[in-house]
């Protein structure tokens, strides 16, 4: 039996720590700022601590603290804590998501001090504490063993095809310190870009002619086809739970940096990433980056071709009061299909809703974006064009097109 210390007990770090008491007999001391998630940890198990002064107290040398919290400074922060408190031969676990050369830093850092420490790159989410989680991990040999026991409870069981490759469950180590957070980071520089793949072809069924229906597709797609995988049953959920047009949510997509890292070393390596690449930037311009550049494109193509452009609704406002006249309403947008322009196309949504049409005054944009502490990212309300394209104008007597 082994003991372990949790610091961090949100979505994934309660879960893990249930997952633990729940399936193993190893004791668990947990401590979070939030006390109402240390009473949750309590009720499946765990021991509470209202410290991580009081954390280490509990825990019998040689110590292991599994640290899952933001990546970055509370991370950072917490390593720093924990390295005052601990003795030599005891040993952090970062189960975050940090930047694998922030894990050689660090590790070098408490070897001068004797604590081991060891990178574990988590995926699974919050679907975790039933299917389990796969596990990234870097470190010194020794510290991995110890720690092996606490991995093997929290992995799922491997199956029949990759049982002889890499063990029994579903971690497996991958060499020294930041060996873990960089297979994890390539990992999710991989997700964005299946993410992506997903999220454009379910655009094209968007704008087609046809009535399809977006959750029975994803699930059809898991059947046996090459294309198959947890992300489409995810998909078929998502459908079935927000509707064919997914019309309560908003376009807005967070990136929590590992697309950005995957990117960076891929440079660094000469590896060029078009796909991955292009999902990271897809996310930018979901939360309005972008939109000056499409601006010096227009104004650009009319310049030098005297080529019509589309009025801001401001500027419109703007020149008609100047004029004394009233600013007319800029007209709803349209699909550009000849379906759509015949008659109005109903969306088979799983409750049966058509889809909405994005007004002249458009949406403003809701917050998202997991924020360091899970909290919510800001964003900015509603663009100038309100997300409704005005009709196009002649521009300074120039041609059309």
């Amino acid at each position: 039996m082994a003991q372990i210390g949790f610091v961090g007990l949100g979505k994934m770090g309660g879960n893990m720590v249930h997952r633990i008491r729940r399936d193993s007999e190893h004791e668990v001391v947990a401590f979070d700022f939030d006390e109402k998630a240390v009473e949750a940890a309590v009720k499946t198990g765990a021991s509470g601590a209202g410290s991580l002064k009081e954390l280490v107290k509990q825990l019998a040398p040689p110590r292991m603290v599994w640290i899952m919290v933001p990546a970055g400074e509370p991370t950072q922060e917490t390593v720093d804590k924990l390295a005052k408190l601990l003795d030599r031969g005891d040993m952090i676990v970062d189960g975050g998501n940090s930047k694998w050369t922030e894990d050689k830093r660090r590790a070098a850092e408490l070897r001068s001090s004797g604590i081991e420490y060891v990178d574990v790159g988590t995926s699974g989410g919050v679907w975790g504490l039933e299917v389990g989680y796969c596990m990234m991990v870097g470190g010194p040999q020794k510290a991995v063993r110890r720690l092996a026991p606490i991995l093997d409870v929290l992995a799922p069981e491997t199956n029949d095809e990759s049982r002889g490759a890499i063990g029994p469950r579903g971690w497996m180590h991958f060499g020294p310190s930041g060996a873990g957070h960089y297979v994890k980071m390539v990992h999710n520089g991989v997700e964005y870009g299946l993410m992506q793949a997903y999220a454009e072809g379910f655009d094209v069924f968007d704008h087609s002619e046809y009535e399809l229906d977006n959750a029975k597709i994803a699930h059809l797609w898991g059947q046996g086809s090459v294309v198959r995988s947890w992300l489409c049953e995810l998909a078929a959920r998502a459908f079935e739970a927000d509707g064919n047009g997914l019309e309560a949510l908003e376009g807005w997509t967070a990136d929590s940096g590992e697309g950005r890292w995957t990117i960076e070393d891929a440079t660094r390596l000469d590896v060029p990433t078009p796909v991955i690449t292009a999902s990271l930037y897809a996310r930018f311009r979901s939360r309005g980056n972008g939109d000056f550049s499409d601006r010096v494109l227009s104004a650009l193509r009319n310049q030098f071709g005297g080529h019509a452009v589309v009025s801001a609704p401001k500027a419109k406002a703007s020149a008609a009061a100047s004029a004394g006249k009233p600013a007319a309403k800029a007209p709803a947008k349209r699909k550009a299909t000849a379906a759509a322009k015949a008659k109005p196309k109903a969306k088979a949504a799983a409750g049966g809703k058509s889809k909405a049409k994005a007004g002249a005054g458009g949406r403003s944009k809701a917050k998202a974006g997991a924020a360091a502490a899970g909290g919510s990212k800001a964003t900015a309300g509603a663009a100038a064009a309100g997300g409704s394209k005005a009709k196009t104008v002649a521009a300074r007597g120039g041609k059309k097109g």
